[in-house]
This record gives C-alpha cells, structure tokens and sequence, in this order.
C-alpha cells in the first residue's frame, strides 16, 4: 500500500500570493499541510507542495503516490524533461532551486505519479485547492520568484 499524497498549488496573479496544500494518507494516518507566500508563481507553488509532502515522509521505504492537478510537474517528470534540464544545467528554465531540491528528495523514494483534473469533484484535490488558496489569503513567508 503506497503512501498517498495529494498537492495543489494556488496564486492570485502571477506572481502574487499564492499557497500550498497537502494532504497525506497511509493507512488511518492523515495528514494536511499548508502555507502561504506574499509573492510566487503558480508553479512554484505546486511544485514546492510536492517538495515539501516528500520532505516529510517518515517511512522512505514505503512506495509514494503523488495525485495533482499539476501538468507542469507531472509532465516534467513522466516525460523525462526534467532529466534534459538537469543535463542542461537547468539553462533558460524557470524554478532552478526548486527542481534541484526536488530532485535530491525525489532519488531518495520510490514516488510515482497520477495526474488528475483539477476542479473536477475529486474530494482530497478540492481540499488541497482550498487549503491553498486558504495559505495564499494568510501569507507567512517571501518566495523568491525566478
């Protein structure tokens, strides 16, 4: 039974404030994360939700689901673009920082990846969009924006 993370990422303009949400379930465990940013990117947001649910992980044996709305992160992955970039140096990409922090984590699990359709009645999705656009209403922290 893999652990199951659900993210979303929210940005009122773009930059602007933006959050995250997470929610992770094993078993009867549950747990939910947010935070928000006086100025980011969408997709600083929804990848740094994926970031910092693996971060947290505590048992780094167990297999890894990711579910997100996220076609930038998911894609990048999936289809082995992020593996080019990373060749390239990350050259004329956005979110460098980010990239290489998830990658340090991302080599360190098992994680595989489901993209769903964001807005689309999945129930821990639309938590996690609420959850971030919650964060994005109570910034707590800058985002370097690249």
């Amino acid at each position: 039974m893999p652990i199951e993370i659900y993210t979303d990422g929210a940005c009122s303009g773009n930059p602007g404030p933006g959050g995250y949400g997470i929610v992770m379930r094993y078993g009867k465990h549950r747990r939910e994360l947010s935070k928000g940013y006086f100025r980011t990117t969408n997709n600083r947001m929804e990848l740094l939700a994926i970031i910092n649910a693996l971060e947290e992980v505590k048992a780094p044996q167990l297999p890894i689901l990711v579910i997100t709305d996220s076609k930038y992160v998911v894609d990048a992955v999936e289809k082995k673009w992020l593996f080019t970039w990373e060749k390239k140096n990350f050259k004329d990409k956005k979110n460098p920082d980010l990239w290489i922090r998830f990658l340090k984590i991302y080599r360190q699990l098992q994680v595989k990846f489901r993209w769903v359709k964001g807005h689309a009645g999945n129930p821990l999705n639309e938590l996690c969009d609420q959850l971030a656009v919650q964060a994005s209403k109570n910034p707590e922290e800058e985002d370097l924006t690249r």
